[in-house]
């Protein structure tokens, strides 16, 4: 087995494989303005009911034992986070814990020009936008939505604001926006920002993933190649999901590379649903509950308990077995089938933060 993600505080928790507890995702929302044809493709969803969504001081105070537990950083997804109200104020509740080294946040962009300054001056750390085409109009056809100059307009905002280190996420697909690669690392350059390409991912169901839509890493860098010179792995990776590389000139970028080489050995990372139930791995089909024990009242111990007790048994290498259904010729199957991901709102990536 490969070496553990590397980590020396005596605090953190390790699972089954000597994984560290370190990284958390929080959903403060299954609901999105978009419907992106890889996450939300479809007009409809069952969304969670709203009593069941975490307040935030719930979201606190969960997050305040995942903390004392190891958890140092702290990433606000979704859906799209932006559309929780006052998000801002949840951010202030979580710099008051000196355990968070790192609170980040993942949007799509369309609301962030106005929220941007009020999201720093809260203390948010770092903002990641989700861009995946450079092309007002292939934007409207992968969206759904006409909304590409918000997400632009967004992106300057953050940048104005003062957010260091600005981010740029690119679901790369086969077909589809192959042809930007070098548009988008140019983009980033331009605006300060690092661009990540993701290969197309075969969660849930609803996103139609075929094996032939991947636009692999191998792929990208061959293309990239072409156009810059020869690319170089920029190392020191560590449990961080992309791999970074720097092509002749200076620019820099990443990959995550989860369909074609999965990181499974170095994933430090959980997440939380915006109704509380903890998955410990992207393509986990069950979580654990949280918020019932915590609305309970159950006490701080017996809930840090739960947690440690849940890592601790953790095997989850969910990437690693979905790549091994490629030699069986099962993988095309899809991890959840259509008719259930209706059923259970919790299956689509959308409702557990990606």
């Amino acid at each position: 087995m490969d070496s553990p993600a590397a980590d020396h505080s005596p605090a953190s928790v390790r699972d089954a494989f000597g994984r560290p507890l370190k990284s958390l995702r929080l959903s403060v929302t299954d609901r999105c303005n978009l419907r992106c044809r890889y996450c939300m493709p479809e007009t409809d969803y069952v969304w969670l009911p709203r009593e069941d969504v975490l307040s935030f001081e719930e979201i606190a105070t969960l997050t305040g034992y995942f903390v004392d537990l190891g958890v140092d950083k702290v990433r606000l997804t979704g859906g799209e986070p932006l559309l929780r109200r006052d998000l801002p104020r949840l951010i202030r509740l979580l710099s008051h814990n000196r355990g968070i080294t790192e609170i980040a946040l993942t949007t799509n962009g369309v609301l962030l020009a106005e929220q941007a300054q009020e999201l720093y001056d809260a203390g948010l750390h770092r903002v990641t936008v989700s861009l995946d085409t450079l092309k007002p109009d292939r934007f409207r056809r992968l969206t759904g939505r006409d909304e590409f100059s918000r997400v632009l307009d967004g992106i300057e905002s953050a940048r104005a604001a003062g957010f260091p280190d600005l981010k740029l996420d690119t679901v790369a697909i086969r077909g589809v926006n192959e042809d930007e690669l070098v548009a988008l690392i140019e983009f980033a350059r331009h605006i300060h920002a690092e661009v990540r390409f993701i290969e197309y991912m075969d969660v849930g169901g609803a996103n139609e993933w075929s094996m032939d839509k991947v636009l692999s890493r191998d792929m990208m860098l061959e293309r990239l190649s072409r156009h810059y010179g020869p690319i170089t792995a920029i190392p020191g990776r560590g449990a961080a999901p992309a791999q970074r590389y720097r092509v002749p000139d200076g620019a820099s970028f990443g990959i995550i590379s989860s369909t074609t080489t999965p990181f499974c050995a170095q994933c430090d990372r959980s997440r939380v649903t915006a109704d509380g139930l903890w998955y410990l791995c992207l393509y986990a089909t069950a979580g654990i509950d949280l918020r019932g024990p915590l609305r309970m009242g159950t006490g701080p111990d017996h809930m840090r308990e739960v947690i440690r007790r849940g890592w601790v048994s953790r095997q989850d290498r969910g990437a690693e077995a979905r790549k091994a259904l490629e030699g069986p010729g099962m993988r095309e199957a899809g991890l959840i089938g259509i008719e259930r991901l209706r059923e259970d709102p919790h299956l689509e990536m959308h409702a557990r933060g990606g």
